[in-house]
């Protein structure tokens, strides 16, 4: 895709949420149920993931990890994110490979220690970019991907979360 594509393509949303901004606020869904062996099945719109313990949990590792796809949700806006905006600012990007990877201490999820803290302790988002674009184009580029990743800004500035047990009508 091209930048006049790009433009065309977001210049009616664009105008549309500046003149009423209520329309730019959406609620985004994700659904799981949950299956054997300690498993939950995640609809992706495109696919049933199922999700299960890590090996380091206890896991088989037939089952894709939560904090595998934490991580590769990350990479996945990133790497959208910055396509999005090297297009838009029109930088030449040849190829580029998105890394992310992130430090667990399983202790924490499996409550041997309550010192250690459960999630992740920290998270490398790395690109590595083949472009003939200058050092300066790229730390812009790098700033905008930052500034425009939807997954990146949540991770960076958790939002309120909030949790609930509701019975279901069965």
């Amino acid at each position: 895709m091209d930048a006049d594509t790009l433009r065309s393509l977001q210049a009616p949303l664009k105008d549309r949420y500046r003149s009423t901004p209520t329309l730019a606020k959406l609620t985004l869904h994700a659904t799981g149920r949950i299956g054997d062996g300690v498993t939950c099945k995640v609809d992706t719109g495109q696919a049933l993931v199922e999700a299960g313990l890590h090996p380091a949990t206890g896991g088989t590792g037939l089952s894709a990890c939560s904090g595998d796809m934490l991580l590769q949700a990350l990479v996945a806006c990133a790497g959208v994110t910055m396509g999005a905006v090297a297009t838009a600012i029109g930088i030449t990007l040849n190829d580029v490979t998105v890394e992310a990877e992130g430090d667990l201490d399983f202790r924490g999820t499996l409550g041997v220690s309550k010192e250690v803290a459960v999630g992740f302790q920290q998270i490398r988002l790395r690109f590595l970019v083949d472009t003939v674009a200058t050092d300066a184009e790229l730390a812009n580029l790098l700033r905008l991907t930052e500034r425009y990743c939807v997954v990146y800004q949540t991770l960076a500035k958790p939002p309120a979360l909030e949790v609930s047990c509701v019975r279901s009508a069965v």
